[in-house]
């Protein structure tokens, strides 16, 4: 492996027994993928089925095993990961830990190259109503959701709709006992026009066009909007900017986050707009995709025409459904 060369993750999340072991195996038997690269294999459960070393295609793979969440940060830290001297890596991720805590130890130079989701369909609505804030959590993450066991009396439009309440970028797949494979080709209109010359947006559709925007940053660059929100004050952001957006929940109260755009008026000299922390106000402006200290990189600036002090509206946060 050649100094500070990027090494691709291949991340395979879900619950127990949603079949993320079997599709590792069949895809190391897969001549195709599995061509001479050193691999390392890192499992985070131990479910029913295990891995067959002797039936891969390629024989230079090494499995580790991670049994507790906490033993995660001690994986990194004794690093195995650089002893073997790996291509890639295949990780089977336990659907009872939260993503952040393996981002956030995971090596500089691993990045997610997929990640793929797999549900039971069977079980799916049990854990989705259990356990929602983990299943939501694996869901946003998701670059495709596959959904295993599948039979015709599942309701694949409801299935469809979870789905898009954490992500509108997940492909979803329906797999048969048979092996035939379904792909889900609802089609999923925003309730607003991107392409009128104002962009109105409902009170309860603020959730859906900031996860839009978030996804899909640059379609917005120069768009015209309109939209309720409450106002951010900070004195460390110049006369005439403030904050403004909504409060969303994602699955749970627990997870309510304040999630707005910055706001930039034109003003004289020393003077600053009649704008208060927490004021709810109706905004139109044009948004410009570019660097700002508080995005960090790239985000959305909202180039304000005009604001007025409005009612709040009759859901103060906003969600997805």
């Amino acid at each position: 492996m050649a100094k500070n060369q990027q090494i691709p993750v291949y991340l395979f999340i879900g619950f127990l027994e949603s079949g993320k072991t079997r599709v590792i195996q069949e895809t190391m038997e897969d001549e195709r993928f599995n061509t001479g690269e050193k691999t390392l294999i890192v499992l985070c459960e131990e479910g029913v089925e295990e891995l067959d070393k002797s039936r891969f295609y390629g024989q230079n793979v090494v499995i580790e095993t991670v049994e507790n969440e906490e033993d995660l940060a001690t994986y990194f830290e004794n690093g195995w990961h650089t002893k073997h001297r790996i291509d890639r890596v295949i990780l089977e991720y336990n659907g009872m830990w939260q993503l952040n805590n393996l981002f956030a130890q995971m090596p500089e130079d691993w990045f997610i190259f997929q990640s793929m989701m797999f549900c039971d369909a069977t079980t799916f609505l049990s854990y989705n109503q259990n356990m929602r804030s983990l299943m939501v959590d694996k869901l946003m993450n998701a670059e495709m959701v596959v959904f295993n066991r599948a039979n015709d009396n599942i309701d694949k439009d409801y299935f469809h709709k979870i789905v898009r309440g954490s992500s509108r970028r997940a492909q979803i797949v329906y797999e048969y006992p048979n092996g035939e494979m379904e792909y889900d080709e609802i089609e999923d209109p925003l309730p607003f026009d991107k392409n009128a010359p104002v962009i109105k947006i409902e009170d309860d559709d603020y959730a859906l066009f900031y996860r839009d925007l978030s996804e899909d940053l640059e379609s917005y660059d120069g768009k015209v909007v309109k939209f309720k929100g409450i106002a951010g004050r900070d004195a460390r952001l110049a006369k005439g900017t403030f904050i403004i957006g909504r409060h969303i929940m994602t699955c749970c109260a627990d997870d309510i986050s304040y999630n707005g755009l910055l706001c930039v008026f034109p003003v004289e000299k020393g003077k600053d707009v009649e704008v208060r922390n927490r004021d709810w106000l109706i905004v139109e402006g044009q948004i410009s995709v570019e660097r700002h200290k508080l995005y960090k990189d790239k985000g959305p600036v909202l180039y304000g025409t005009s604001y007025a002090a409005t009612s709040k509206p009759e859901k103060e946060v906003a969600t997805f459904f």
